[in-house]
């Protein structure tokens, strides 16, 4: 919702005051000049990038008008969760939660817990090292170290995307000038041409230049942003994971080991002591 807030807002605030100042929307008006940048700027990304990274990146970008931002209750559903789990490995053995974790979609857990299901990268994440706790007996350093290693690669695949998408952006204004240039060439033809047939043509020109900056400082250069944000919100769900999953392998009560999951999640969407344990005791 805010990023077609925002799109709507540059529009309006770059072409609304070019028609305040007594501007032609019919001069900026040049479809060639936007092929010629577009079609450029989809070119190099394919030159640049695999296609994995272009079909990526291009869903990335997308989502930037669908995605939802995590909110307060999400980090809620996680802990309580993992509280769950936590409390079947106390009672039960961790054992019994090979069933969860081996078969995540079928789950009784998972089911109830829709917001963490439906996040594929979280749930792995919290399978596969509830898998390792179950195999074999490990200390905690290194349990620590191949979480924050699982944390590392996913960060890592996750930021490949606006990455890309930022490359696009820093080659508009280039592709912006070129498109420019090309117009002054058909320019230097019309040399014998009356001066306001002339400056028509050096002022649709310049429209490339005006187009490339805009397109990315404006729009791509903004939705990399807004990728690269996304990718921070989900390595915050598993930082708070991980400290929870390392207060469970340390020996550490439910409670406790959820409670260092909440140090971790960022303050303006970190649930309260209190609403953590109103969540508990609901659940117990």
């Amino acid at each position: 919702m805010f990023a077609i807030i925002g799109i709507v807002v540059v529009l309006g605030a770059v072409f609304g005051g070019y028609m305040l100042e007594g501007g032609s929307m019919h001069t900026l008006f040049q479809p060639i000049e936007l092929l010629i940048i577009g079609g450029a700027a989809l070119g190099s990304f394919l030159i640049s990038s695999p296609k994995s990274v272009v079909i990526g990146s291009i869903k990335k970008a997308l989502s930037v008008f669908t995605a939802k931002e995590a909110s307060n209750s999400d980090f809620l559903d996680l802990l309580t969760l993992l509280y769950e789990i936590m409390n079947i490995a106390r009672r039960e053995g961790i054992v019994a939660l090979e069933a969860h974790v081996n078969k995540p979609d079928g789950s009784a857990i998972f089911g109830r817990f829709k917001s963490v299901a439906a996040n594929h990268v979280l749930r792995d994440f919290i399978c596969d090292n509830v898998k390792v706790l179950i195999s074999e007996s490990i200390e905690t350093h290194r349990f620590d170290a191949l979480m924050s290693l699982d944390i590392s690669t996913i960060e890592h695949h996750e930021l490949i995307h606006p990455a890309a998408i930022n490359k696009v952006a820093d080659s508009l204004p280039g592709l912006g000038i070129v498109a420019a240039v090309l117009g002054i060439v058909l320019t230097m033809g019309k040399i014998n041409e009356p001066p306001e047939v002339l400056g028509h043509s050096i002022g649709a020109a310049l429209v490339g230049t005006f187009l490339g900056i805009l397109m990315c400082y404006g729009f791509v250069g903004p939705i990399a942003s807004n990728v690269e944000h996304q990718a921070g919100g989900k390595m915050a769900f598993l930082a708070c994971a991980k400290e929870a999953l390392l207060g469970m392998q340390s020996g550490f009560s439910p409670m406790l080991s959820v409670e260092m999951g909440r140090r971790a999640v960022p303050e303006d969407v970190r649930p309260s002591f209190e609403d953590l344990e109103g969540a508990l005791r609901g659940k117990k």
